[in-house]
């Protein structure tokens, strides 16, 4: 059984699996296979991470004829996976593993949201007074209701997570039934009831064409006067200068942005003076010893797949709804 690691940089693969994990495989960069993609015929599984090379249903069919399953050690496959699916090659992705920290940083800042925190620690030094008058204006984590947009991995990790605080849970998806949602202990709605109800709101959407600024200004305007809105799913789900606006509109809005589009935001971008938009770099995904859980899901899917009961396989069907 041939193994080849690879993406564009060798130190991505480093990132996420240990030196006894690759062993004696192939490891190479996506620059170093081009060189000679016709010396890796008898490669059979591919494990690779951010930066997994593209290529098309002829190239593959072409370099990798034995191919028989790739193992992704990062989320979304979406960008590389059709022509290999196409080709009858097996997908496998870390996207459970990567969910995990990007659940437990949305959940983190949900629960501070909830008492006031982001803006209450950049207000303190204006006084105790302004800081007490303006936190005592929201409800804490106790029987709050939150928003959550959309029904992937990620949001129903952070969905668990909060059910500990007692947290009255607000769904919006499209694949969401009413029978489902009372088993899962939350409520279906749709966005307006969220943007209007619910004290903070979180996007998970998928990323495709049709939820290209979805999240708009109709929706924002609906936000009460001291909500926050939190994105760590896809920049390109909100219609930013609608939100600006929101923002503007009710200084006491708070909106905690980890994802934009474009990325990184420009240092001239007029985001950066509007106080109560809070921006960090895409960093809610998996980051230093976080990768290597990445990594060892993929290593055990592998031995799973070897014995006939692999857990994390993508099929076609479901890159439309994963993010």
């Amino acid at each position: 059984m041939k193994r080849l690691f690879i993406t564009s940089k060798k130190e991505n693969l480093k990132r996420c699996f240990t030196e006894e994990q690759i062993g004696n495989s192939r490891m190479v960069s996506t620059e170093e296979f081009m060189k000679n993609p016709m010396d890796y015929q008898d490669v059979e599984y591919i494990f690779s991470t951010w930066g997994m090379p593209r290529f098309s249903e002829q190239e593959i069919r072409r370099y990798f004829p034995a191919l028989k399953a790739v193992f992704y050690a990062a989320g979304s496959v979406g960008y590389f996976a059709r022509p290999y699916l196409h080709c009858g090659v097996r997908i496998f992705s870390a996207w459970v593993a990567n969910a995990i920290p990007v659940a437990e940083f949305t959940a983190a800042q949900i629960i501070l949201a909830n008492k006031g925190y982001f803006q209450m620690q950049s207000r303190y030094h204006k006084g105790i007074k302004n800081v007490v008058d303006y936190v005592e204006t929201f409800p804490g984590n106790y029987g709050v209701k939150v928003g959550i947009i959309g029904l992937g991995m990620i949001s129903r990790h952070v969905i668990e997570l909060l059910k500990a605080c007692q947290i009255e849970i607000y769904v919006y998806s499209h694949h969401l039934t009413e029978e489902e949602a009372k088993d899962m202990g939350v409520h279906k709605a749709d966005l307006d009831e969220i943007f209007e109800t619910c004290q903070t709101i979180s996007n998970h959407l998928a990323n495709k064409p049709e939820t290209v600024g979805c999240l708009n200004g109709r929706l924002f305007s609906k936000m009460k006067p001291n909500a926050t809105f939190i994105n760590t799913g896809r920049g390109a789900q909100v219609d930013i200068a609608a939100l600006k606006q929101a923002m503007k509109d009710e200084p006491n809005r708070t909106a905690l942005l980890d994802v934009t589009d474009p990325e990184p935001v420009s240092a001239e971008d007029d985001i950066w003076d509007i106080p109560n938009i809070f921006l960090s770099p895409h960093r809610a995904g998996s980051m230093t010893k976080e990768v290597f859980r990445m990594g060892e899901y993929m290593m055990k899917e592998y031995e799973a797949f070897q014995n006939g009961n692999p857990r994390y396989e993508v099929t076609e069907d479901m890159l439309d709804s994963m993010a």
